[in-house]
């Protein structure tokens, strides 16, 4: 116990112990961005919206330059062609930073569900890409009661395989400029928690370097679950978002998680802008993307 305060000593305020957020680590924003919501398995939707981003050619070579696309997770499951696309952004990536561009793939609550071996949204086909993959141990304890076609994709995706590393490269939420990306969303708590804290444990988990991940990442309202801003979203819901953007600070969040079946929609005074537009084969939505340059955001269809 420490030493008593004399008369006449001022107590210390509330303010003096409320922890304060750690900084943000904030990726400078370049002239163009584009943001690419649910894939679900589908690389030839997956195609579709990168060509509309003017991405990559019909060889699924990079040619954006130094444009930014942002993908928010959801990747895998529902479709057959998980692998393909998580090779594919993998390789987009380091082609992109050659020209000046980037690839900023997050994790959404399907490739957090494949490292938990929650597989219930995987294909037949999806499990069999995977058969004869190297380093991977399919005798794992964890996998006892995967079906044996299984075993491959699961060892795959387990903490520390070769896939769940390659997931472990990846951000849960990232802030370009002004604009926050995240799977599902964040609220005040996750900020106060440190956005940057939730990024470093995901990552650290899917590596295999820490046991368990935190339950703030986990739970209904963590930010690969949350659909507060993508559902109905009425007056309260638009309060917390705002106070979650001033806390960052940021104007905009885009999210995806929620399928929006007439397209892209916006909320709370374009506050957020939701991009599932459930572009896969599995909700048969049109390809979608969602473009931004500078205080200009907006859809853009394959219509036009």
């Amino acid at each position: 116990m420490g030493p008593k305060a004399g008369p006449g000593a001022s107590a210390p305020t509330a303010t003096a112990t409320t922890p304060q957020p750690e900084p943000v680590q904030r990726i400078p924003a370049p002239a163009r961005i584009v943001a690419i919501g649910d894939l679900h398995g589908d690389l030839a939707a997956t195609r579709v919206a990168l060509r509309m981003a003017g991405a990559i050619d019909e060889k699924d070579r990079w040619i954006g330059k130094d444009l930014m696309v942002v993908q928010t997770g959801d990747e895998i499951d529902r479709g057959d062609e998980d692998r393909d696309i998580v090779d594919l952004f993998e390789r987009l990536a380091d082609e992109a930073k050659l020209t000046g561009g980037a690839v900023i793939a997050l994790n959404g609550n399907h490739e957090v569900m494949n490292v938990q071996v929650d597989l219930r949204y995987v294909t037949d086909d999806a499990f069999k890409d995977f058969v004869g993959i190297s380093g991977v141990t399919t005798t794992d304890p964890r996998l006892e009661r995967v079906p044996a076609p299984g075993k491959a994709r699961a060892a795959a995706f387990l903490p520390g395989g070769p896939y769940a590393k390659k997931l472990a490269k990846r951000n849960l939420v990232a802030v370009v400029g002004d604009t926050v990306f995240v799977h599902g969303g964040i609220s005040p708590k996750h900020v106060r928690y440190g956005i940057d804290r939730m990024n470093r444990e995901a990552s650290a988990w899917m590596d295999g370097s820490a046991k368990d991940l935190p339950a703030i990442i986990t739970a209904e309202d963590g930010p690969v679950w949350l659909r507060r801003y993508s559902a109905t979203t009425g007056p309260d819901d638009c309060r917390v978002l705002k106070e979650t953007l001033a806390m960052i600070p940021a104007k905009r969040m885009v999210v995806g998680h929620t399928v929006q079946r007439g397209g892209i929609t916006s909320a709370c005074d374009e506050q957020v802008f939701r991009i599932d537009v459930g572009m896969s084969k599995f909700y048969g939505g049109k390809p979608e993307v969602l473009e931004i340059k500078g205080a200009e955001v907006r859809p853009l269809r394959a219509d036009g």
